[in-house]
């Protein structure tokens, strides 16, 4: 298998358009928001390379939720608990889903009860205008939680009036069905969208209920702009094994608010004011026929504001702010004991939070950027204060330069400092199978990267090497076959590399050509752990994705249809303790390595499409988390409408 991996890497290496580059294009690029800097920047001049999931793909993919989309990137990784967008774990870099900042239009909804909850959204796959993935460190611009990477969810506000709907169904009792209307009047755009969507689940225990509701707009003038947004998400499923598979019959509910406004003055300084409240509500079940046993209520509330400001001037750009974000939780396991006399009644429930807790996280920063012709450099410090850790600031640097020799090639460097908190889950969760950890420390990282790019219309290109030096780092572990799971830290390092290659046939033989789009990507990651403790088994950090291999492939049928094939190979490190029934074996199986194969075709005219999709289209099986068996063949069919009015 490891041959295999390196004639994989070799054949995209020596590919004609594969120096390397993006699993996906970077069009408009004027209009990327994540540009891993403070101040706004196109992408021609910024010093990070995003990579962008535009409407196009997305709309091309078999994709049912934004995990879905993420896996066609080689650098993230997806592991996946239930289907269609069910409790998902995201990381880049090697990194876990604790050391993600996920941004909903920019504003981070990253939920420090756990990362197994972060991407629970209130938007669906048809409210997405595109996914922008930065990879590699970027504490000093998006918070302490962006450890290993930032990914801004975009969705859309177009500039015409419609209405739409969307209805699709499928194996296992699948049903979904949406809609969605904006209205554009003047300098105003609303958006309001929801949708919902059932399943008997493809394996056992793995039924869900999902619905969410979206609003979004804004607001334009000559002297300022005001965005806003809001959004419900409720979601009700069978938790199979995800958390132990000594309980195969596991049960979880989750409900998310979250609402924010931003603005921004224009003019020499910009003045970027914004505020934002999150709350999520989770229920979770151990024996979902017998909730008596054993059953969890958590309130996670999340509050914060920035204002930042960026002007320029004849040096350069330079940005600087403050932002302040309070987290807090309230749980029947969570946190501290409260005083009798401060529980809280849980909303539906006969019983109370009686456990809590709270943090604020309070951040300075400055940067400069120095745009040349074909130099970029930028430069920033970070202040930052914890009151869970202590009231003393640290300060966390980070630089980046890139240099364009020529006209599409970008050759760039990074190097960046930061620190995270452990989630409340981390500190104080305790199950019959699992222990938190009260001492925890706060996880450190720097982080190097090098690399380069290169985009035109017709084809894009990228390589990259990394290497992250972790010191405290949090993992899940087993020190031996009869222990239970704890928290604890570990000094780890990772490191590798990427190569990315896509090419637009469209722009090369006109938009009639048989072949479309095609793209192939490789990430490699190696880590060290550099500390004595003898781990049985790890749940999380050392069980990364050493080797990820993707391609999509969009080509022509007849007339106005067209299909698409997405492919995946994935070998993961570490292993699992194999059960049978609720019983374990007592047996290590490696998680090894599995290959995955998806297509969707789809007819589409004017305002209308109608598509059929098959999702694992041979029917393999594997695992992404341990003993959480993934669903085989998935048929899915459905049609969208859209109306401009």
């Amino acid at each position: 298998m490891k041959n295999n991996f390196k004639l994989a890497a070799i054949l995209i290496g020596l590919s004609p358009l594969s120096v390397a580059a993006q699993n996906v294009a970077e069009y408009n690029i004027d209009e990327i928001q994540v540009t891993g800097t403070r101040a706004r920047m196109d992408m021609k001049s910024s010093v990070r390379m995003v990579q962008v999931l535009d409407r196009k793909q997305i709309e091309a993919s078999s994709a049912q939720s934004v995990n879905d989309l993420l896996k066609l990137v080689a650098g993230v990784d997806v592991r996946q608990r239930g289907a269609c967008g069910v409790q998902t774990d995201i990381g880049v870099n090697g990194g876990s889903s604790d050391q993600m900042t996920l941004l909903l239009n920019g504003v981070n909804i990253s939920n420090p009860q756990t990362g197994h909850l972060t991407v629970d959204l209130p938007v669906s796959v048809d409210d997405i205008e595109r996914i922008e993935v930065l990879e590699g460190g970027a504490s000093r611009v998006y918070g302490s939680s962006a450890f290993c990477g930032a990914i801004n969810i975009v969705t859309k506000q177009e500039k015409q009036s419609n209405v739409g709907v969307n209805l699709s169904g499928g194996s296992f009792g699948t049903m979904a069905g949406g809609a969605h209307v904006n209205y554009v009047s003047g300098g105003t755009t609303n958006r309001l969208s929801g949708g919902y969507s059932r399943s008997d689940g493809g394996t056992d225990n793995s039924d869900f209920k999902k619905g969410q509701l979206f609003w979004n707009g804004g607001y334009q003038s000559r002297d300022f702009d005001v965005k806003w947004q809001a959004g419900f998400s409720n979601m009700h499923y069978g938790a199979n094994t995800f958390y132990s598979a000594a309980y195969n019959n596991q049960y979880e509910e989750n409900k998310r608010l979250m609402v924010s406004v931003s603005a921004e003055t224009k003019g020499k300084l910009h003045f970027m004011p914004s505020v934002y409240w999150n709350r999520s509500y989770d229920d979770y079940v151990l024996i979902r026929t017998n909730p008596s046993v054993y059953e969890n209520f958590h309130q996670v509330n999340v509050y914060g504001a920035d204002l930042s400001a960026y002007t320029d001037w004849r040096l350069g750009k330079t940005a600087f702010g403050v932002e302040v974000r309070n987290e807090g939780v309230l749980s029947s396991s969570l946190g501290k004991p409260l005083d009798e006399k401060m529980y809280v009644r849980i909303p539906g429930n006969d019983g109370f939070y009686t456990n809590g807790d709270n943090r604020t996280n309070i951040s300075y920063y400055l940067e400069h950027n120095v745009i040349l012709d074909r130099i970029t450099i930028s430069a920033g410090l970070l202040a930052n204060m914890n009151t869970a850790l202590d009231y003393r600031y640290r300060l966390y640097p980070g630089v980046d330069v890139a240099w364009r020799p020529v006209s599409g090639l970008k050759l760039y460097a990074s190097f960046n400092q930061a620190l995270r908190m452990p989630t409340f889950t981390d500190l104080y969760y305790k199950s019959p199978t699992i222990n938190g950890n009260i001492g925890l420390k706060p996880e450190k990282n720097s982080d190097f990267t090098i690399g380069a790019g290169y985009s035109v219309p017709a084809f894009q290109m990228q390589a990259k090497a990394f290497y992250r030096h972790g010191t405290d780092m949090i993992d899940w572990v087993k020190y031996n076959a009869e222990d239970s799971y704890h928290s604890a830290n570990f000094n780890l390092n990772n490191m590798g590399f990427e190569l990315a290659s896509a090419v637009n046939f469209g722009e090369i033989w006109g938009e009639s050509s048989f072949l479309k789009r095609f793209s192939a990507a490789y990430c490699y990651i190696h880590q060290e752990r550099k500390d004595d403790a003898g781990v049985y088994r790890s749940n999380y950090a050392m069980d990364y994705l050493k080797h990820k291999l993707t391609a999509s492939l969009a080509h022509r049928i007849v007339g106005n249809i067209e299909a698409q094939w997405d492919f995946r190979l994935k070998n993961r490190n570490g292993s699992f303790e194999k059960y049978e029934g609720e019983k374990t074996t007592g047996v290590l199986t490696p998680f090894g390595t599995y290959a995955v194969l998806d297509l969707k075709v789809q007819w589409q005219h004017k305002d209308c499409s109608v598509y059929v999709q098959a999702s694992n289209l041979t029917n393999h099986k594997y695992y992404d988390l341990a003993n959480v068996e993934q669903p085989g063949l998935w048929l899915m069919g459905g049609v969208k409408w859209n109306l401009q009015f």
